[in-house]
């Protein structure tokens, strides 16, 4: 199944929704007009749609494999990464004095999108080599980032992100992996990491992994970790490759979806350590960790919306070729294309608006991102990175479970072929699961909105977003129509609901934790819905004042964002229910562990 970026929906958002002109006018982007996003996005759909996803399918049949601690990658995989390298495509987001490209992280984020929706497996490559650039360009002394960043942005070596240890999961304070100082400046390492994403594969000369280790004397808990960086190949002084280090892939997983992604085991220090440098100071590897992490989390989130994407394209094609029944208003005699149905424009309008209002809200969040790294004034940037920390828990954890519902609704369209792997649509199902999982489950992102994004300031980042909210509905009510009278009442409601909520969780969390966390997700569920529908009328309101330049392109924003207000922001007053109501707190809590 081809895919085709969505390059004017996505040249849409950047323009109308995520103020790509304010972005240019920051000191540093000011050659990141229209004109160059309009570019880089055409270039990027020439790369993912030409080379990246054709090759999607064949590494779900064809996976990476292992042996004798050498993992070979899909066939083709190699040769398209190269042409990945070669395009600068790594650096788009990176610095010049790095000899990235120094562009926004508004124009690269559309890029990421395409490189997921391409291929997932092959993205996650790039995605944690994005983490590694980000660790170390924050944390890394100029030698670090002189020797590793180059060569990362040019693809000549990838990054791997290692936390995971058998018997550390999410909780990091359990973390063994320790970290022996050798006198010179060194350490050697010795341990295991588990769940590594291309933690080995033949693609890049070099992989530089990042590992989080204990020091000798360390505090307790994570208080006590540090982070390393432990390359594949020893790096020499002039920067080039030494030796081989003492880190070795044992195995790799067998895995429900992206499968071309080797997921590997990794030993550390079975031949006498595996050497390593400090990254930043002793016992701050958490911290400097989750820079990576965050990294990450707003990347995973893209691969939610850039997945549904993929998924949508395909069950449209499907629904306008499928012939199958007569339409049950009796307009034809004969069987027609199933997208003539109501109930398959129903589930393919469901794709289309969670794929859009999703996409949105990570598009606004990565503008909010650019603002606080660039903007001359110290107040605008803490203001715009306050939000952009407050969304990316969301754009995380909700655009990865729509993508759930969304494939799922792909493999419905098909019907019974869908449940078939040849025609593609179980693929993208399978791949998705893993996106609420990794990078902190979907509980974890809502206790992060919970604990560190609403409690940290009363809930004062979230009014200032419902405050925009409030506006938006006034201005709904400005424009005549039934689309923009539903839209009015349903994004109004949302609104209130989710106004409740975070009164519900400032108020309550200190004195009733469990209640308030037993709605976690449903509080993170109800802010993308909310925020998502937001971002939704935004486009309706632009769409009614150009509707004339392209009536069919700005009709179908109206017509999507009305179909969004009317069978997804009514979700917005039952997450409500479900989070404020007393009764249904302590239903979570009823039941006994041994009556589960």
């Amino acid at each position: 199944m081809s895919y085709t970026a969505p390059i004017k929906d996505m040249l849409f958002v950047m323009k109308e929704l995520a103020g790509l002109e304010d972005i240019a006018a920051l000191p540093g982007f000011e050659d990141a007009n229209f004109d160059t996003a309009q570019a880089v996005l055409e270039e990027s759909a020439k790369l993912c749609g030409g080379v990246l996803a054709p090759l999607n399918v064949e590494g779900d049949r064809n996976p990476s494999s292992w042996k004798d601690g050498v993992v070979t990658a899909t066939p083709g995989f190699k040769e398209a990464f190269r042409q990945f390298a070669e395009g600068g495509w790594q650096g788009v987001q990176h610095p010049l004095d790095y000899e990235g490209q120094g562009l926004p992280k508004l124009i690269g984020t559309p890029c990421v999108e395409m490189l997921n929706a391409s291929n997932l497996s092959f993205a996650l490559c790039p995605l944690l080599t994005d983490g590694a650039i980000e660790a170390l360009l924050t944390a890394g002394t100029e030698a670090q980032k002189q020797t590793y960043v180059p060569k990362l942005i040019s693809g000549e070596w990838t990054g791997t992100m290692n936390l995971t240890e058998p018997q550390a999961g999410s909780d990091l304070a359990l973390v063994r992996t320790r970290a022996e100082p050798q006198g010179d400046g060194s350490f050697k390492l010795f341990g295991t990491k588990i769940f590594i994403t291309w933690g080995e594969h033949d693609m890049a000369k070099n992989i530089a992994h990042l590992v989080l280790a204990r020091t000798p004397n360390a505090p307790e808990g994570v208080k006590g970790i540090s982070l390393f960086i432990v390359p594949k190949f020893l790096v020499n002084e002039d920067g080039s490759l030494g030796e081989r280090n003492d880190v070795h892939c044992v195995s790799i997983e067998h895995k429900l979806g992206i499968k071309a992604s080797p997921t590997a085991v990794l030993q550390f220090g079975d031949h006498g350590g595996a050497i390593g440098h400090l990254i930043g100071e002793e016992n701050r590897g958490l911290e400097y960790m989750f820079i990576m992490m965050n990294a990450a989390r707003f990347a995973v989130g893209m691969q939610g919306v850039g997945v549904s994407d993929r998924a949508y394209q395909h069950a449209v094609a499907y629904a306008k070729d499928r012939v199958q029944s007569r339409p049950v208003d009796g307009s034809a005699k004969q069987s027609v294309a199933i997208i003539q149905h109501p109930d398959v424009r129903r589930m393919l309008a469901t794709m289309r608006g969670l794929t859009e209002a999703s996409r949105a809200l990570a598009y606004v969040a990565a503008a909010h991102c650019d603002i606080a790294h660039a903007h001359p004034d110290e107040a605008k940037r803490a203001e715009h990175q306050a939000i952009y920390e407050f969304l990316v828990p969301i754009v995380k954890g909700w655009s990865t479970e729509l993508s759930i519902d969304v494939t799922s609704l792909g493999v419905q369209v098909h019907g019974g072929m869908g449940f078939i792997e040849e025609t593609g649509a179980a693929q993208y199902y399978r791949d998705a699961r893993i996106l609420p999982i990794y990078e902190g489950t979907t509980a974890i992102q809502a206790n992060d909105l919970i604990g560190r994004k609403t409690l940290r300031d009363g809930g004062k980042v979230a009014k200032s977003l419902l405050a925009g909210v409030a506006e938006t509905v006034e201005a709904l009510g400005k424009r005549p129509g039934p689309a923009f009278a539903s839209m009015k009442k349903y994004l109004a409601q949302g609104h209130d609901a989710l106004s409740t909520v975070i009164d519900f969780v400032v108020a309550n969390t200190k004195g009733d934790p469990n209640a308030v966390f037993a709605g976690s997700v449903p509080y993170l569920k109800l802010a993308g819905v909310v925020l998502g529908g937001w971002q939704m009328a935004r486009a309706m309101l632009v769409a009614a004042q150009k509707r004339d330049e392209d009536p069919s392109f700005y009709g179908a924003k109206i017509a999507t964002a009305q179909f969004y207000a009317e069978h997804v922001l009514p979700l917005a007053s039952a997450f409500e229910a479900s989070i404020v109501s007393a009764k249904g707190s302590e239903s979570v809590l009823a039941l006994s562990e041994d009556q589960f």
